[in-house]
């Protein structure tokens, strides 16, 4: 059922307190620091640049202490890897109007300033540079498509880009703050429970049985199971990150056992930059901790852009241990009814008639139109919070009642 690339890996306890994934966020300033911001230039920043600056801040994309420089962008996008050569997927960048690119020297402090008017951080100006962002679109998303929502995103912004170290100096108001947990506050909590080893599952969508069935395999092997949801910016259609988390919670509390498995939140905006983004979301869970990390089917894909499986293949790409946690490959899951249960094209010897497969593209078509998913696809308890809160914001061809 899994293909493993790697015959070990360090525990936890060795992972915990490296300097290499240690934060650059000890929380907010006093206030003197933020008024000395006011007299800075301004770069006002996207809510995606917004999530990048965040995760910077707190580890979460370590080994980057700031936005990249010209050598790590041509890097990363033509090999997937820093100029120092360390694995990196997608490039992470600070886009600027070129008017004040241009005003900027090098060296100068600019103020990172959030669409709401506040100052969430700092960055000291080691380049300014043009990127070429249909090269980028090539490379990255194997597409320069801009119905491709990555890639739409991706025209929208300037090429001037600002480079140099940041400073985080407040967090934005954290959607859910019971499950706002920084790699520190994760792999803290990891060592508290004695895991040694733990499995992190991304997910932008509700959970339903064949990931369910995913995750439940991946458990048996180890430790511990952190159940990772992406809540930053989604594109248009996407199931909203409040109904989502209420799912994800009565999930747990009636299908897996409290003490093997942490919800926490994962800030970052969705790219759905398929293979790229699977290895992106792998290295980010092992800054949270974890040892271990699942690559489904189409992993961050979106549409027909990439392959079933290309979000696996990418792996081959790298040596043995080099991204210091170990992926998890799993074929399509689904109900079988001769099985009588969950399988995969691995486990199960039946026609494809007893198969109940769906999509998630699928499934968030019926819950618009206001028809229930089969108990076989998802879980009652799940399918009552996405009806509701669909139709309770009007999302559905169905009057909440």
């Amino acid at each position: 059922m899994t293909e493993n690339m790697f015959s070990e890996q360090e525990p936890i306890s060795s992972l915990f307190g490296k300097e290499e994934l240690s934060p650059l966020w000890t929380g907010e300033p006093p206030s003197e620091v933020l008024s000395e911001t006011e007299t800075l230039k301004s770069v006002v920043i996207t809510p995606w640049t917004l999530s990048d600056l965040e995760l910077i801040g707190i580890g979460g994309f370590a080994p980057l202490t700031g936005f990249m420089g010209s050598a790590d962008w041509n890097s990363v996008v033509e090999n997937m890897r820093l100029s120092s050569g360390e694995v990196w997927p997608i490039p992470i960048t600070l886009p600027a109007v070129k008017e004040l690119a241009l005003a900027v020297r090098e060296g100068e402090q600019v103020a990172l300033r959030g669409e709401d008017g506040r100052v969430y951080g700092t960055m000291t100006v080691d380049e300014v540079f043009q990127s070429d962002l249909r090269a980028e679109a090539a490379r990255v998303y194997r597409t320069t498509e801009d119905k491709h929502p990555g890639v739409a995103r991706l025209y929208g912004r300037s090429p001037y880009c600002l480079a140099g170290p940041i400073r985080l100096l407040r967090r934005k108001p954290a959607l859910f703050p019971e499950f706002d947990l920084t790699p520190a506050q994760t792999k803290k909590e990891f060592l508290n429970r004695g895991w040694r080893t733990v499995v992190g599952f991304q997910t932008r969508n509700p959970v339903h049985r064949a990931h369910e069935y995913i995750q439940k395999s991946a458990l048996e092997t180890v430790d511990g199971l952190l159940l990772h949801p992406l809540v930053g910016e989604t594109k248009a259609g996407d199931i909203p990150a409040a109904i989502r988390m209420e799912s994800y919670q009565v999930l747990l509390k009636h299908y897996y056992p409290a003490d093997r498995v942490l919800l926490a939140t994962y800030p970052a905006a969705m790219r759905y930059a398929g293979p790229r983004e699977a290895v992106l979301h792998a290295l980010v869970r092992r800054n949270y901790g974890c040892t271990h990390f699942v690559v489904g089917r189409d992993h961050a894909g979106v549409g027909s852009y990439y392959g079933p499986y290309d979000a696996q293949d990418i792996f081959s790409n790298f040596a043995n241990g080099e991204l210091g946690i170990q992926p998890m490959f799993y074929e399509n899951s689904f109900y079988c009814e001769r099985c009588d249960g969950m399988a995969s094209e691995k486990t199960c010897p039946h026609d494809p008639r007893y198969r109940h497969i769906l999509s998630g593209t699928k499934v968030r078509e019926m819950l618009r139109q206001g028809i229930r998913p089969s108990p076989r696809f998802t879980r009652p308890e799940v399918a009552d919070v996405l009806m509701t809160g669909l139709a309770e914001k009007g999302l559905t061809g169905v009057p909440h009642r």
